[in-house]
């Protein structure tokens, strides 16, 4: 089992930035394929970033690329997602998800057993 617990949302005007962080309880958190998703009122959940488990290959949503960026620390079972230059259309609940091998279809929220509670990201204009 992996126990995930997200901070660092809150409320910010749009062009500014926030730094969210998931933390994760497991012994072996690089084996797993990390990723950010969110929600919006109204709307199906949508993969934002993802991240391979040595931090050397990362996927971005067309509608983040350019101003999200996601990393990790092994070291400390911990995955971020910078976001700059916000839009009112980021806000949502964002929600770090954990994926064990194999790493396929990693734009699917299905495909994630491990998700953590979410944190909510809300942009005024």
């Amino acid at each position: 089992q992996v126990q995930l617990v997200e901070s660092g949302g809150g409320l910010q005007q749009a062009g500014g930035s926030l730094r969210l962080s998931c933390a994760a309880s497991t012994g072996s958190f690089s084996t797993y394929y990390m990723a950010w998703f969110r929600q919006a009122p109204g709307k199906e959940r949508e993969f934002v970033s993802g991240i391979s488990y040595s931090g050397g290959t990362t996927l971005y949503a067309d509608s983040v690329k350019g101003r999200f960026t996601i990393s990790r620390d092994n070291a400390k079972n911990t995955v971020y997602l910078q976001m700059n230059s916000l839009k009112p259309e980021d806000t949502a609940v964002y929600s770090c998800a954990a994926k064990p091998r194999p790493w396929m279809s990693l734009l699917s929220p299905h495909e994630y057993p491990f998700w953590g509670q979410g944190t909510q990201v809300t942009v005024s204009s």
